[in-house]
């Protein structure tokens, strides 16, 4: 293997890391982002008028 190949491949060693490490924390703070959404009054009331709605027998 020529030298600067080898210099290449090792500047990249970790670059696959930190992009795991990146994806992560931004899913992490999307999970939060939905945590807080979905605590909201206005949220809850919606989504227990929808499943009251689907449970509901139409006739």
């Amino acid at each position: 293997m020529s030298r600067i190949l080898k210099i290449n491949l090792m500047r990249e060693e970790g670059a696959a890391t930190a992009e795991y490490a990146i994806a992560t924390m931004a899913a992490v703070a999307f999970a939060g982002l939905l945590v807080v959404i979905m605590r909201s009054p206005e949220v809850k009331e919606i989504l227990l008028g929808l499943i009251k709605t689907a449970l509901t027998p139409q006739g």
